[in-house]
C-alpha cells in the first residue's frame, strides 16, 4: 500500500525501508534506548511497517504489532528532527490507521511520554480501565545487554 502527498510518500513495503536509519533512531530513543540491531530487523520482519519518505529519502517511520484481525499495538513511531514541524507525523498516523488490514479491529493500544495530543488527534485515549492491564517491562533492558 501507499500513499503520496506532494514530494512525500507513505509505504507499507519491508523492501523500502531503511534498516539502518531506523535503528539508529531507535537506538538513541528514549524507549529502545541501545536496542541492537538484530532486534530492530527482528521486530520489523514481524510486524506491519511503514516507511515515511521525501523524495525517496526515509524520514520517519512506525510499525504496528497485530493480528490483522482483532488488535494493533502501534509502536515506534518517528519523524526525523529536520522534517518535524509539517504535519508529516500527522499525515504518517491517519495512513496507519486508514490501512486496510487495520480496520474493525476491537483494540488499538500505545505508550507515549510525550506524544499524547499527536494521538488524541486520532482518538487515542488514556486507558478507561487501567487495573485491567498487566505488564512485563524489564527497565533499561538493552543497556543491560539481556
Amino acid at each position: 500500500m501507499q500513499w503520496s502527498q506532494n514530494e512525500y510518500t507513505v509505504t507499507d513495503e519491508h523492501a523500502s525501508l531503511d534498516i539502518a536509519l531506523i535503528h539508529d533512531f531507535l537506538r538513541s530513543s528514549y524507549w529502545a534506548k541501545a536496542i541492537p540491531r538484530e532486534i530492530v530487523t527482528r521486530a520489523l520482519e514481524n510486524s506491519l511497517c511503514f516507511g515515511l519518505f521525501h523524495n525517496g529519502k526515509q524520514i520517519g517511520f512506525g510499525r504496528v504489532v497485530t493480528d490483522r484481525t482483532t488488535f494493533a499495538y502501534l509502536a515506534d513511531v518517528f519523524v526525523i528532527d529536520s522534517y518535524r514541524g509539517r504535519g508529516l507525523g500527522k499525515w504518517l498516523i491517519s495512513c496507519v490507521l486508514g490501512h486496510p488490514e487495520l480496520q474493525g479491529l476491537r483494540r488499538w493500544l500505545l505508550a507515549t511520554v510525550d506524544a499524547h495530543g499527536l494521538y488524541q488527534q486520532h482518538g487515542f485515549v488514556p486507558l478507561r480501565n487501567p487495573e485491567r492491564f498487566m505488564e512485563i517491562n524489564p527497565p533499561d533492558l538493552y543497556l543491560r545487554g539481556a
